[in-house]
């Protein structure tokens, strides 16, 4: 017999959604730009030069929404590492990820009503929220309004540093968005987690 019990309210949901279909679009034309031959271009310069500017305003505006809906609902509170036995639990989640799910095993930390993140999740969720999506939007704002950049630093262009630090910080997250999709798979059945995220149940 499953057990469910409801996790997401719709807000998260729709957040979520939005926020994944605006930074595949980010992926696809920061890419192209990137380095696609001019002579064959994922999307053609102009409309990626668009798209990108647009989705990561978008991108702006639906993080500024994530961090005052969080901290009004109080779902903040999910993503704040519990010291508690943090590493023990980190190790033992690593190990399931890493070959106990394979063996069949039972996940260690399923998420709760009053839990809904692991602790790997909530440390690497909090990075990636709190510290690496504030850098990549930033950054990439000074790209788009180039007067905010510094005029020199480092002793080059002071839009030089910002160009990097937006390559950097947008191939991590493209590196989590991977791995997130991959973990998504993870449920009980290959289905379940990308179906918690659209209906809010989680079954166990």
């Amino acid at each position: 017999m499953s057990e469910r019990i409801f996790i997401l309210p719709l807000w998260i949901r729709l957040w979520h959604w939005s926020n994944a279909v605006l930074m595949l679009i980010l992926t696809v034309t920061g890419a192209s730009l990137h380095f696609a031959s001019p002579e064959a271009p994922l999307v053609p310069f102009r409309l990626a030069v668009v798209l990108h500017n647009n989705a990561g305003l978008a991108v702006a505006a639906l993080y500024v929404f994530f961090v005052v809906a969080n901290i009004v609902s109080g779902n903040w509170w999910q993503y704040v590492p519990k010291p508690d036995g943090f590493f023990e639990r980190c190790w033992r989640q690593t190990k399931f990820y890493a070959y106990g799910i394979f063996r069949g095993e039972h996940h260690p930390y399923p998420p709760t009503r009053e839990a809904n993140f692991n602790a790997l999740q909530q440390i690497i969720y909090w990075v990636v929220m709190y510290l690496l999506m504030p850098l990549l939007i930033v950054s990439g704002l000074v790209f788009m309004w180039p007067d905010l950049a510094p005029k020199r630093a480092f002793g080059v262009d002071g839009l030089l540093p910002v160009a990097v630090l937006h390559y950097m910080v947008g191939a991590m997250i493209v590196a989590f968005m991977v791995a997130h999709i991959y973990l998504g798979t993870t449920g009980t059945r290959v289905s379940s987690l990308f179906k918690m995220m659209v209906t809010g149940w989680h079954e166990e």
